[in-house]
């Protein structure tokens, strides 16, 4: 399903909201919009194509890299942008967190989430564009890339998520990356002796949290109407 912009015109005529620049594809994109829908919080989304970066982005943002979320202060008129996904999620779940997300072992979740996004983020990129990196085989990328996802699965052995028996900011900051990873060959990741972290991951892609997150959107334009992330009608899965 794609949602144009035409859809949301109501909400942008007497509430000014923080915006959120975004790829759909994007891991740390997703684990951008997965925080801000945790802590049921709403935001103006301008859905980019990577290729064609917007002028307006790049003024705030001009390392070019989604997420980018541009906070409207009081007033409507002081911004301050926010420019990592990890720091657009933690500040999310400080405003609202209804799920207690950060009811955790926050040393253990961002040991985690640094692991991630330093050691495993970096095989998982040769991994999948193999190509790109004729150094090594696909195959030893990704065998260099499991010893993350064995860590993982020695965690869900323990809970039914990774740093317990409920979801905490630790699984929506690392779920993404494992579905990108599961899905440069699925038929391989499923294959792979993880059934626990198989179960989890099948369980996030299920999730209505998750869905809601991947619903497609037009790319944004210069004098679109304001599309509402996530929009009114979306709000309550949780």
């Amino acid at each position: 399903m794609v949602v144009t912009c035409n859809l949301f015109r109501q909400p942008v005529i007497t509430t000014s909201f923080h915006r959120l620049y975004s790829f759909r594809r994007c891991p740390y994109a997703m684990r951008a919009r997965l925080g801000l829908v945790f802590a049921g919080l709403q935001v103006e989304l301008r859905e980019i194509v990577l290729k064609h970066k917007p002028a307006q982005m790049l003024a705030i943002s001009p390392k070019g890299t989604v997420p980018v979320l541009e906070l409207v202060e009081e007033g409507g008129s002081q911004r301050r942008v926010i420019e990592e996904s990890r720091d657009i999620l933690e500040w999310a779940l400080q405003q609202s967190d209804p799920q207690g997300l950060l009811n955790t072992d926050l040393a253990k979740a961002s040991a985690l989430i640094e692991r991630n996004d330093n050691e495993f983020k970096h095989w998982l990129d040769r991994y999948k564009y193999a190509d790109r990196h004729p150094e090594r085989s696909q195959l030893e990328y990704r065998q260099e890339g499991e010893v993350f996802l064995q860590a993982l699965e020695a965690l869900l052995g323990q809970n039914t998520f990774l740093l317990g028996e409920r979801i905490s900011l630790a699984d929506i900051a690392v779920m993404p990356f494992v579905r990108q990873f599961a899905h440069v060959d699925r038929e391989v990741f499923y294959s792979l002796p993880y059934p626990k972290l198989q179960k989890w991951l099948r369980a996030w892609l299920d999730h209505p949290v998750f869905k809601q997150v991947m619903v497609k959107y037009q790319p944004w334009q210069e004098g679109d109407d304001v599309v509402i992330f996530p929009s009114p009608t979306e709000r309550g899965a949780l």
